[in-house]
């Protein structure tokens, strides 16, 4: 039996995560160049794709404990309030994103206080022009999606030295443990990850979490089905959806059954009253789709959580491709979609 097609290697990629989040952690960094804290009253995250996901990680994990604002911007222009009092985050992985550089021009003209993330490029010569904190990607990660430990932990780092979140070191080293354990679950023949994939099959998945860590994790999944599995899937939060969306549960469950599996993503850090509408919306889904899955969050703290989640979803949407016979790697309507643009 031949193993999966995987021209780019994001099997190992993604299943060397854990190590990626540990060498980000340990990096050598130079934050001479970063504001003090009384200096900042907000913080912007510009990035597009797998390289903008680090600015919702960074809402959802650092967001709570921050005494300042967090924007994540996914666009050519910043809010217009974007000025000396911002620390603003750029993020490209390969650092032309053009929706990145644009917006990251506009904040630096206007003053902000800049954080370069890139492994090369156009934002990264910009960076060095604007005397930035510039903070490079190391080399063999096949595509962005597979960077987001690189990306998103040194991020993190910067919002601790400035102050805007302490303890951020410690929650690193518990989300690595974590993600140790989860592979080492993950790795067996007989998997959750390779039975819900099996489960799933064609249906479209409907990715359900709650509040701002679960809406995270949900998005992840849905970029990591779409462009590893390139199949459909949407996302939905509670409780928001619980206001709108499930009203629409109200008739054509005939086909909606036919069609969609709904996935439920967990975690300790949901508000009592979020869990109890999780219930509720399981109780009104339950005849109309083809399926309700749960997958819950284990670990220490909110980044391990939300890590567990993210790369349990990634091996899911690898063996959901491996099932079909698709090669996870290549993305190439993403391509003639940037050589469309460049025209």
């Amino acid at each position: 039996m031949t193993g999966p097609i995987d021209s780019l290697a994001m099997w190992d990629a993604t299943m060397a995560f854990p190590e990626q989040v540990e060498r980000a952690s340990l990096a050598e960094l130079s934050f001479t160049k970063l504001p003090a804290h009384e200096e900042i009253e907000h913080v912007v995250v510009l990035g597009m794709g797998g390289s903008g996901i680090v600015g919702d990680v960074m809402l959802s994990v650092a967001g709570p404990f921050m005494p300042v604002p967090l924007i994540v911007c996914k666009s050519y222009e910043p809010p217009s309030f974007v000025g000396p009092s911002t620390l603003c985050f750029a993020l490209s992985f390969s650092g032309d994103t053009e929706e990145t550089v644009e917006a990251a021009q506009t904040a630096a003209l206007a003053g902000a206080r800049m954080v370069v993330v890139a492994a090369g490029g156009e934002l990264q010569a910009l960076g060095e022009s604007w005397n930035a904190t510039v903070v490079g990607l190391p080399d063999g990660i096949p595509m962005p999606r597979a960077g987001l430990g690189a990306m998103a932990v040194p991020a993190l780092r910067v919002l601790e030295h400035v102050g805007l979140f302490p303890g951020a070191r410690g929650w690193i080293e518990l989300a690595v443990e974590q993600l140790r354990h989860r592979r080492d679950q993950l790795s067996a023949d007989d998997n959750e990850a390779r039975s819900l994939a099996h489960r799933i099959g064609r249906t479209i998945p409907l990715l359900y979490g709650g509040s701002s860590l679960g809406a995270t994790a949900a998005l992840r999944w849905k970029n990591e089905l779409n462009e590893n599995a390139k199949m459909p899937a949407f996302t939905g939060t509670v409780p928001e959806l619980t206001h709108n969306e499930i009203c629409g549960w109200g008739q054509n469950g005939d086909v909606t059954r036919q069609l969609f599996s709904l996935v439920l993503l967990r975690h300790d850090q949901e508000h009592p009253q979020v869990m109890r509408r999780f219930e509720v919306v399981r109780k009104w889904t339950e005849e109309v789709v083809a399926g309700i899955e749960e997958v819950r969050a284990e670990g220490d703290g909110p980044l391990a959580q939300l890590f567990d989640l993210v790369f349990f979803g990634s091996v899911v949407s690898l063996h959901l491709a491996a099932q079909e016979g698709i090669d996870p790697g290549p993305v190439p309507i993403l391509d003639d979609i940037k050589a469309a643009m460049a025209q």
